[in-house]
């Protein structure tokens, strides 16, 4: 069973997240045997927090309660907060998983927390674009690992921009080996074209496993 903790707080981008948490969540297009994924909103406290979107979310735990283990997994998503001193402390826990070999995962602004904290200085990522992390984190020393992509994943690092959202899902989802690979192709492509071939192929492969 893994245990995918996804960070709340005030303006967090609720699109950057949709893709990801909507299939770990569901389990819809999991395969045959797939371990159990079980989704859980923290934050700072269990007090409320409005999305950048509008939507209210009560915190299912705070960060005291994260169990971090190689079944761990941490979202953290974009949000205009990100620089407040309230959420070091789960940029803490952040480098825990790392250390750990649990999964981080960081999109958007969460991406210039962790730079912000020294945690992208040896490993490769990506973000807002070259140059973004320079402007907004002050103690950003990884350019050399800087990758000009949507979403990088390396080891149990996985970074995306504002606009990598839906490879990032997928690069997650591929780490975690919920998917039959046939699956995770055919529902990226859809997802990504809109083109009915892939629907049609992604409905094949869920088909073919049964």
């Amino acid at each position: 069973m893994f245990t995918v903790y996804v960070y709340v707080l005030e303006t967090l981008a609720d699109w950057e997240l949709g893709y990801v948490t909507a299939e770990l969540n569901s389990g819809r297009f999991f395969k045959k045997g797939a371990p159990g994924v079980s989704v859980k909103t923290v934050g700072i406290s269990k007090r409320p927090v409005k999305s950048m979107g509008g939507l209210t979310i009560i915190p299912d735990c705070v960060i005291d309660d994260i169990t971090v283990n190689e079944k761990s997994v941490l979202l953290l998503p974009g949000a205009n907060t990100w620089d407040s001193p309230e959420h070091s402390i789960i940029i803490e826990k952040a480098g825990e998983f790392l250390s750990a070999g649990a999964m981080v995962c960081a999109i958007c602004g969460a991406t210039a927390a962790l730079a912000n904290a020294g945690l992208l200085d040896q490993r490769p990522h990506t973000s807002n674009g070259a140059g973004y992390l320079e402007m907004v984190s002050p103690c950003y020393r990884g350019q050399n690992f800087y990758v000009d992509e949507p979403s990088v994943a390396e080891r149990n690092l996985i970074t995306a921009s504002s606009t990598g959202a839906l490879l990032w899902a997928k690069q997650i989802i591929e780490r975690l080996n919920i998917f039959q690979p046939d699956t995770l192709d055919a529902w990226y492509a859809y997802f990504s074209t809109g083109e009915a071939q892939h629907f049609f192929a992604l409905m094949q492969s869920l088909s073919a496993e049964k």
